[in-house]
């Protein structure tokens, strides 16, 4: 398993595609001091929620156009079946892929977060805990999102599979939207829909906690510990049937 991770790294190391997407990341997230300059009293926040926008956008970015197509390439290129022909589990394979490419992912969040650090200290932005805590949760929500698409990538084509995972990020951020309009309606059908869709669905955003950086609202530990506890077990159960159904899938020559 971690030979494949550490081979699916290197690879993707030297994808010319990740440089491209890393670059114009950090170029946007410089940019937002260029907008902090034009704003009127509110540069501190414009430059937090921008640089944090474009660490999770370029991230999305990254799972779609890369991660989209990390199952498939093997697949079409035949080199599955030369992994596979090997004592190597097809558990670990999966498994292998998964932390390669979050290693990956993990290393270009690693690198705009500090680039961004570096423009919020240079627009003398305050940093906080927040601050980072948000990092973490936009790398946790990458992770969910790649476990997806992994999972999809496994019966249908690339491009099912990015229309999907859009969808999902769609509807995954509209949950607690969804639901507070239920409890306001006084509509009990809409209420169980939205509580159904946050069994099925990741609850995006409950990991989306930016807009609250520089505000008087104070998170309790137990917010990030349910939250953290409740993502790690949704990919955990994403993982585990990616695993079952790659299991059962049949390759011909």
């Amino acid at each position: 398993m971690f030979n494949i991770a550490l081979n699916t790294f290197r690879e993707l190391a030297r994808n010319k595609i990740l440089y491209m997407i890393v670059f114009f990341g950090i170029a946007l997230i410089g940019f937002s001091l260029v907008l902090a300059s034009l704003s009127l009293g509110q540069s501190d926040k414009i430059v937090v929620d921008f640089g944090l926008a474009m660490v999770e956008i370029f991230g999305i970015i990254s799972v779609i156009f890369i991660g989209s197509q990390l199952l498939f390439r093997e697949i079409e290129g035949k080199t599955v079946y030369l992994i596979l022909s090997k004592p190597i589990a097809r558990r670990d394979f999966i498994l292998g892929k998964f932390l390669g490419f979050s290693a990956i992912l993990l290393l270009i969040v690693f690198i705009q977060s500090i680039i961004s650090t570096i423009v919020f200290l240079v627009a003398k932005t305050p940093l906080s805990i927040l601050l980072f805590a948000s990092i973490g949760f936009i790398y946790l929500k990458l992770l969910l999102l790649f476990a997806i698409i992994l999972f999809f990538s496994t019966f249908i084509s690339p491009i099912l599979s990015i229309l999907l995972v859009m969808g999902v990020y769609v509807i995954s951020h509209s949950i607690t939207t969804m639901t507070d309009m239920a409890v306001h309606s006084s509509n009990q059908i809409l209420f169980y829909f939205s509580k159904f869709l946050m069994v099925v669905f990741p609850n995006f955003e409950a990991l989306n906690i930016k807009s609250i950086i520089g505000t008087p609202v104070v998170l309790a530990p137990s917010f990030f510990a349910i939250n953290l506890v409740h993502a790690l077990l949704y990919l955990a159960l994403t993982l585990t049937f990616t695993v079952l159904i790659f299991n059962r899938k049949t390759f011909e020559n």
